[in-house]
């Protein structure tokens, strides 16, 4: 459904100036002068992307930064400061705000990241934390977009995938600074961050491309939660459609990838997991070499969704 409502939103309103891209991807990007603003929304709420009985609020305002600088990063954009905006429960105490925002300036400090401002609302629904953050693209740069990707090109994603509802949804770290590296050094064709699941996500990729792919299912690199929630479902499996693992896909071409994987910085970062190829869909192939397609779903809080 999301998706739907977003390819309505594009269709509905285009990007015009000042805007360089607008609705559709990671985030949108603001031409100011020479320089490109990149924008970014996002909001957590209670009983969707969090539990308050179960987490702490120190971990929930983490969370609600680090799912903003994971678009950042999705656009190769270095973060500058981000705008709060609070609804909170009747009965919230200042305490308890007080923890929200130590998790917030916990990542806000290491990004030196600046707090602008915001608002704050009470209400008699759950708590909810809406941020904007708003990032910079280093001068001769161009954003990393979902569109792009070219017949032949490697497809690349970092870290281990699956099994993030054990903790990693709320205490992931977003992969700016393995976003910076890589935009200092290489020419990428399209990224995006995993946040519905690694098969839902590129299958945007692809399907804004135009092209499809080939997965060499052995290549995945799964996470030991993954491994740990194994019972109905396969390690496998979790790996390629659980959601909020909030790790890259980039796309780049085979000369680009073997040079990325050859940097003593970023080799032990990121993992070839395949090829974009001229036939539309997602393949498959197994150790054994035999070949399956794979269904383009992913995770929606608690939902399943096929790509439209």
């Amino acid at each position: 459904m999301e998706r739907k409502i977003i390819d309505w939103l594009k269709q509905t309103f285009p990007a015009r100036y000042p805007l360089s891209v607008g609705i559709g991807d990671d985030a949108a990007v603001i031409d100011i002068d020479a320089r490109q603003i990149v924008v970014t929304t996002d909001a957590v709420v209670e009983g969707v992307h969090f539990e308050i009985a179960k987490h702490s609020w120190r971990r929930i305002g983490h969370k609600a930064v680090a799912v903003n600088l994971s678009d950042l990063a999705a656009m190769g954009a270095v973060p500058l400061a981000i705008v709060i905006t609070l609804v909170l429960p009747q009965g919230t105490v200042l305490n308890q705000v007080k923890e929200l925002y130590a998790g917030i300036s916990n990542l806000c400090q290491r990004w030196r990241i600046a707090i602008a401002g915001g608002d704050t609302n009470f209400s008699l629904g759950p708590l909810t934390i809406s941020i904007t953050a708003l990032g910079i693209l280093e001068p001769n740069r161009t954003p990393w977009l979902c569109r792009g990707a070219q017949i032949g090109d490697d497809i690349l994603v970092s870290g281990s995938l699956g099994g993030s509802i054990l903790g990693k949804h709320m205490d992931f770290e977003p992969r700016c600074d393995l976003a910076r590296e890589i935009a200092s050094k290489f020419q990428v064709h399209a990224a995006t961050d995993v946040s519905d699941g690694l098969l839902f996500n590129l299958g945007v990729i692809l399907r804004s491309s135009g092209c499809g792919a080939l997965l060499e299912l052995g290549e995945i690199p799964i996470s030991p939660a993954a491994r740990e929630m194994a019972d109905h479902r396969s390690s496998l499996d979790h790996a390629l459609y659980d959601g909020e693992d909030f790790e890259l896909v980039v796309v780049v071409s085979p000369e680009q990838a073997a040079r990325m994987l050859a940097d003593e910085h970023l080799s032990n970062s990121l993992t070839r997991i395949g090829r974009t190829r001229e036939q539309p869909g997602i393949l498959g192939r197994q150790a054994d070499r035999s070949e399956k397609i794979l269904e383009v779903r992913g995770y929606s809080h608690g939902q399943s969704g096929e790509l439209p």
